[in-house]
């Protein structure tokens, strides 16, 4: 427990870039009597709105909750959604600075309607232009790189993250010896080469070892017996070689209830159970391993360290609704429950 104490301590004043897809979470929650006449469907009668920042922009809030200082690189559209995006997040002291508007994109919004507690429908919008303006974008973050501990790519693969802002960043970092972690994004697993981590769950590492064999013919450079990762034993071989594949530092696959399985240059895989207590949503889980994770070790945790500190925050996050941001305290308080759990009674 001291350990967690004193890396947790570390994380106020870190600075943190992030960039990525940011967008807004709408939950419309309300209660369902009856069946609609017009269709077999409910209807909801809506009890309340909340709006709440998501993608990219939940990895910051994530991170500012945590107590870094957190720059912000994204872009929004010129409406009203971009507008409570930008107002939300400066008033969690979230820099604004590198989000930028493009012409003819619409902000990405989500909107969840939940009913007795269940997810009755999301409804997605998202207009992209046929190309995005990135110069600006690559511009900003070539000149605040220097002057950060570390950069989180969180892709969504809504439009933002292409080859050459990887680059970028992959490029500047490894010149100023920061760190560079990525929550990915399937499609794009092979622009991630030489980060310092990466963080898919099963199915997104699953998806990426099919993708990444059909796209680069890697059949033969990718050693992987089945895209299907059922056993610890194929966790473990599919994991050492997209390690070793992508050339990266760590590798870090969540597993769900079967919690984490981290990887890393020179040694064995390394099981982290899961200790989420009621999985309420799941929404929001990876945006907290990518901010603990990687905050953790900008605080000088080790690898493991940092990804048992991630696995403490996954099992926060899902036991509430929404894209939440949870704060040191709380994460010191499960890592206790776990590491000092309660004397049974008559003890």
């Amino acid at each position: 427990m001291i350990k967690y104490n004193i890396i947790t301590s570390q994380f106020a004043g870190k600075k943190i870039l992030v960039v990525g897809d940011i967008m807004l979470d709408r939950h419309i929650i309300g209660s369902v009597s009856r069946i609609s006449p017009e269709a077999p469907v409910p209807v909801v009668l809506e009890d309340q709105r909340v709006e709440t920042i998501g993608g990219a922009a939940n990895v910051a809030n994530n991170l500012s909750a945590l107590g870094a200082q957190v720059i912000q690189v994204g872009i929004v559209g010129d409406d009203m959604e971009g507008r409570i995006l930008l107002q939300k997040l400066q008033e969690r002291n979230i820099s604004t600075g590198g989000i930028f508007i493009q012409e003819r994109f619409k902000t990405v919004t989500k909107t969840r309607v939940i009913a007795q507690h269940q997810q009755v429908v999301r409804i997605d919008c998202e207009i992209f232009p046929a190309a995005l303006d990135r110069d600006k974008i690559s511009a900003f973050i070539r000149e605040q790189i220097d002057g950060v501990d570390a950069v989180i790519i969180s892709d969504y693969g809504k439009g933002l993250i292409n080859p050459e802002l990887v680059h970028v960043i992959c490029r500047r970092t490894h010149k100023s010896h920061k760190i560079f972690s990525v929550d990915p994004k399937v499609e794009h697993f092979n622009y991630y080469r030489h980060a310092t981590a990466i963080t898919p769950n099963r199915r997104e590492a699953e998806n990426a070892i099919r993708n990444l064999k059909i796209q680069h013919n890697a059949g033969t450079k990718l050693n992987i017996r089945d895209d299907r990762l059922k056993t610890d034993a194929d966790i473990n071989q599919a994991g050492q070689e997209l390690l070793k594949f992508l050339d990266l530092e760590s590798l870090l696959i969540t597993l769900g209830e079967h919690g984490m399985r981290l990887f890393e240059r020179g040694k064995k895989p390394c099981h982290i159970p899961t200790h989420a207590q009621d999985v309420y949503d799941v929404t929001g889980a990876g945006d907290a391993v990518i901010s603990v994770f990687t905050l953790a070790l900008v605080a000088g945790a080790s690898k493991q360290q940092a990804a048992e500190l991630a696995n403490y925050a996954a099992g926060i996050v899902v036991g509430k609704l929404g894209a939440v941001a949870i704060s040191a305290d709380e994460l010191l308080a499960a890592a206790q429950r776990v590491v000092e759990p309660s004397a049974p009674e008559g003890k």
